[in-house]
C-alpha cells in the first residue's frame, strides 16, 4: 500500500463541486473513477479543498490509497489520457501513508477575479464576476488591511456551517488592477465556508462607496454574517495552490 498525492487543475462550471455528492457530477467523482479503471482497483480520493460548484483550481491538492506497482510520479501522465479536457493533474507522487491534505500545516491562496467595466465580455463569464458600477481600487485596499492576521471571521463565514472556530488567520490580502480586471488575492491558514467569497462582496461594497474601509473593522468585531456584504458568486473564484510547511513546493 502507498499513498499518491496528486495536484489537480480544472475549470469547476460544468461541476457542482469538489465532492460527491447526489445531485450531479463532482471533481471527486471523476477522478475516482478515473483512477480506479487506471489502477484496477476501487480508489477514494481525499482533497485538500472542498471547493463549491463553478469554482475553479490550478492547484488543489488530493490523496488515494492504492496497492498499483504503478510509480506515483507516472500516475499523473497515465491518468491524464483518461480524464476530460476541463480536469488535468499537475503533478503526482507518493507521499508518507499519514499525509493528510487537509490537516497537514498549510497555506493556501485563492483568487477572486472581477471585470470591472462599461459592459461584459463573453470569454471571460464563467471566470470573472462581473459589475459595470466603478470601484474604487485604494478603498478596498485600506479594508483588506483590517483583514490581515488571526481574527473571528464569523461574520465572514457561510451559514450552516458547522465548525470548532471561527477564528483564522489571513496571512496576504492583496489587490491588484489590470485594466478591467481587479483581482483579490487571499491566502491564509485555513478558511471558513464562503469565507472568500464573502471578503470579495464585502470588499466589492466598499470599493462602490456603500461603506467607508474602517467598517471592515467594524464587521469583523460584530462577529453576525448579517453585517457584512454579499457572498460573491462562485464562477470569479480560483484556488491558485496549496503550500505544505513540510515541503518548500507549493502545489
Amino acid at each position: 500500500m502507498k499513498r499518491v498525492m496528486i495536484v489537480v487543475a480544472y475549470d469547476g462550471t460544468n461541476y457542482c463541486g469538489w465532492q460527491v455528492q447526489p445531485n450531479g457530477i463532482t471533481i471527486q467523482e471523476v477522478l475516482e473513477r478515473h483512477l480506479s479503471e487506471l489502477l484496477k482497483e476501487p480508489v477514494s480520493v481525499l482533497g485538500a479543498s472542498r471547493t463549491d460548484a463553478g469554482v475553479h483550481a490550478l492547484g488543489n491538492a488530493a490523496v488515494f490509497d492504492t496497492n498499483s506497482r504503478m510509480p506515483g510520479e507516472k500516475i499523473s501522465y497515465a491518468l491524464n489520457q483518461r480524464l476530460p479536457e476541463d480536469i488535468r493533474i499537475q503533478e503526482s507522487k507518493e507521499v508518507p501513508l499519514d499525509f493528510h491534505p487537509r490537516y497537514q500545516k498549510s497555506e493556501k491562496t485563492y483568487e477572486y477575479r472581477i471585470l470591472n467595466r462599461r459592459f461584459p465580455i463573453p470569454t471571460e463569464r464563467f471566470y470573472s464576476y462581473f459589475t459595470y458600477v466603478p470601484l474604487d481600487v485604494e478603498k478596498m485596499r485600506e479594508a483588506a488591511e483590517h483583514l490581515i492576521g488571526e481574527h473571528d471571521f464569523k461574520s465572514f463565514c457561510g451559514t450552516g456551517a458547522q465548525v470548532k472556530t471561527t477564528v483564522r488567520n489571513v496571512t496576504g490580502l492583496t489587490i491588484q488592477k489590470n485594466g478591467d480586471e481587479i483581482i483579490i488575492r487571499v491566502t491564509g491558514m485555513g478558511f471558513l465556508y464562503n469565507m472568500v467569497r464573502i471578503i470579495a462582496g464585502t470588499l466589492m461594497e466598499v470599493g462602490c462607496g456603500k461603506y467607508p474601509p474602517v467598517y471592515v473593522k467594524e464587521i469583523l468585531e460584530a462577529r453576525d454574517r448579517k453585517t457584512a456584504g454579499n457572498t460573491a458568486p462562485a464562477r470569479g473564484l480560483t484556488l491558485v495552490g496549496v503550500r505544505y510547511f513540510s515541503d518548500e513546493t507549493r502545489y
